[in-house]
């Protein structure tokens, strides 16, 4: 991605370093003031309350937890942090940075196109397709018993994705369907490229065999044996 080397050439200085450190304290700060002292709408983003004045909701909504149940925050701080650090060891900081920024501003524009209040929950789905990518082969305890590969559990993940997307397109709930195309829309910026090469190189890998088998078959038949 050369646009992203310019880029990096100007303002990599600027990239922050350990940046999942940094969400994850801010998961855990927002978690507590929901658990003791807030409602969760409080943070959601809805743009009608952005503007009119309440801006933190423009930073908040990327932390707002999922549940209130501590366990399952655990568990999802902890994926948050083994994916991040790993995408961040591979990548490096700038382009780490510049892929969780990117989807953060581009569910803010799916709320103010939509109108309706979002989390971060699909940002995270956005996360997560970058690292399945990166590491396909790594494994992961799928419901912490049975070990699979974590391209499939991305495949799972992007298959019910779209099963939600078109029962949001069928019941109008287009708020739903501006956060989940703004995940994939990010992650085609980063991946999209790399999923067309490789289409390419699949078709041109079939032309090939089938050039073969069809220079083959015409002097298996007129062979005697």
């Amino acid at each position: 991605m050369k646009w992203l080397s310019r880029l990096e050439m100007k303002y990599g200085r600027y990239a922050i370093r350990n940046l999942t450190h940094y969400l994850i304290g801010l998961n855990i700060a927002a978690y507590i003031l929901v658990f003791l002292f807030l409602r969760a709408d409080f943070l959601f983003l809805v743009p009608d309350r952005v503007l009119s004045g309440q801006i933190w909701r423009l930073v908040s909504f990327l932390f707002l937890p999922q549940t209130t149940n501590p366990i399952w925050v655990f568990l999802q701080l902890y994926l948050l942090y083994f994916i991040g650090t790993a995408i961040e060891g591979v990548w490096g900081r700038f382009r780490y940075n510049v892929y969780y920024f990117c989807g953060a501003i581009l569910t803010i524009i799916a709320a103010f196109v939509s109108g309706l209040g979002v989390t971060g929950l699909y940002l995270n789905l956005s996360l997560f397709l970058a690292f399945a990518t990166i590491f396909p082969e790594q494994e992961l305890l799928f419901f912490f018993v049975l070990p699979i590969k974590v391209k499939y559990l991305g495949l799972l993940q992007v298959a019910f994705s779209i099963y939600q997307l078109v029962n949001a397109i069928r019941f109008n709930a287009w708020y739903l369907v501006a956060a989940i195309l703004a995940s994939f829309v990010n992650y085609l910026l980063f991946f999209g490229g790399d999923i067309i090469r490789w289409l390419k190189l699949k078709k041109q890998v079939y032309m090939n065999r089938k050039r073969y088998y069809d220079q083959v078959r015409p002097y298996n038949r007129n062979r005697k044996y």
